[in-house]
């Protein structure tokens, strides 16, 4: 098998631009951080610098792992749920990161992109969990919010995840520069490590 730290060489991440006015630009620290993170202690090599890519554009076929976030409303247009199907269908993979707010916008979206598949929830035996980083009761709570426990779910297609959603984590607010939320060392190294775990299972193939 080839090791994740063959591929995961001079790769890029990506930040998904939407459109429906929700602030798909939230959180700008938290994907330089967390590449940053897992080149130091995955040995990975990923391009220190986050790219954006629009949902509908060719160049979203450039990049094996896109995060998605925001508060507000999302909305993909016919075109953009072809492309973004094709994408994840291909061997793509999306996290799509609940800052509070895209809850509904989000389901409504990806139910047109997978009309036939539902998220369910990731039982915390599932490999995303159980990476370099050990998390036997799921996704680590973040931020509050409204006090709901930390739900990772997740789009399985074929027998392949192809998107996994972090609900009431916020994992991308703990990736963030300390000085903007003013989380622990430890909330956010539990963040970060959980970040790791999403980039080893995908270059991994979804094996731990």
């Amino acid at each position: 098998m080839i090791s994740y730290l063959a591929i995961a060489q001079n790769v890029q991440i990506a930040l998904l631009k939407y459109k429906g006015g929700g602030d798909w630009y939230a959180n700008p620290t938290s994907l330089t951080n967390l590449v940053k993170y897992c080149n130091t202690n995955l040995n990975t090599n990923m391009n220190p610098e986050y790219a954006t890519v629009e949902v509908g554009s060719n160049e979203l076929f450039s990049y094996p792992f896109v995060h998605m976030t925001g508060h507000g409303n999302v909305v993909f247009s016919t075109s953009e749920v072809k492309n973004l199907r094709d994408y994840l269908i291909s061997g793509g993979f999306l996290h799509i990161d609940d800052n509070y707010g895209i809850d509904k916008f989000a389901r409504r979206e990806m139910k047109k992109v997978f009309p036939e598949l539902d998220f369910i929830e990731l039982p915390f035996t599932y490999p995303i969990y159980h990476q370099k980083y050990n998390f036997p009761n799921g996704l680590p709570k973040i931020h509050e919010h409204d006090g709901k426990p930390a739900q990772g779910f997740g789009l399985i297609y074929e027998g392949r995840l192809v998107c996994f959603y972090s609900y009431e984590c916020d994992l991308g607010d703990g990736w963030e520069d300390q000085d903007v939320h003013k989380d622990s060392e430890e909330t956010r190294t539990k963040a970060l490590q959980m970040g790791a775990n999403l980039i080893q299972y995908v270059f991994m193939g979804g094996v731990n």
